[in-house]
């Protein structure tokens, strides 16, 4: 009887670590995740919007967080060979760590995990002219990170249905992983 007690018990602390390991019922600070990033993996349910020349292949250069708690974003997206700038603020919704904009369609976003030091993942639905696909994002506060970090952002992936096949690899894209290392065709 106590050996079927104490398997309960551990059984509900592994669930409720579980529900907030993957950042739905945890409260992010985005004050703490101000600052310099490197765009390390994306990832996608329609792989088209992550690949070369897609709306949703974007480095990021900083996020920022304003005095209203939106978040400013500064990207950089390369088109037929050309650099541009791409500037975006994503307002809080009235759900608490939940975000939204309009970027190529509505999209509502929210952080999955960040140690806010080293790493941050977020998930984001894009609902445009009645389609709707998924994006991930694996960010870094460096070049590249730890497979360890990498394999852990592909259980994500695989948890919300996007498999490994759909998921772009941004630091092996040569200096293109971030604006502190910009894309060859972007000014330095």
């Amino acid at each position: 009887m106590k050996l079927l007690l104490l398997s309960l018990g551990l059984i509900l602390i592994c669930a409720h670590t579980e529900g907030t390991h993957y950042g739905w019922k945890r409260k992010f600070d985005p004050r703490k995740y101000s600052g310099e990033w490197y765009a390390i993996l994306l990832a996608s349910d329609q792989k088209e919007k992550i690949e070369e020349n897609g709306t949703f292949r974007v480095f990021v250069e900083y996020i920022r967080v304003l005095k209203n708690s939106s978040i400013v974003y500064k990207f950089h997206r390369i088109k037929k060979g050309e650099c541009s700038e791409i500037l975006l603020v994503s307002n809080k919704t009235e759900k608490d760590g939940v975000y939204k904009d309009i970027y190529d369609g509505h999209n509502i976003f929210k952080v999955l995990e960040t140690d806010y030091c080293n790493y941050i993942i977020f998930y984001l639905i894009n609902e445009n002219n009645g389609n709707t696909f998924q994006l991930m994002q694996l960010y870094g506060q460096a070049p590249d990170m730890s497979s360890e970090l990498k394999k852990k952002f592909v259980k994500f992936c695989k948890k919300y249905g996007i498999v490994k096949e759909d998921i772009s690899d941004l630091t092996t894209v040569g200096k293109s992983s971030s604006w502190l290392s910009p894309p060859e065709s972007c000014p330095q």
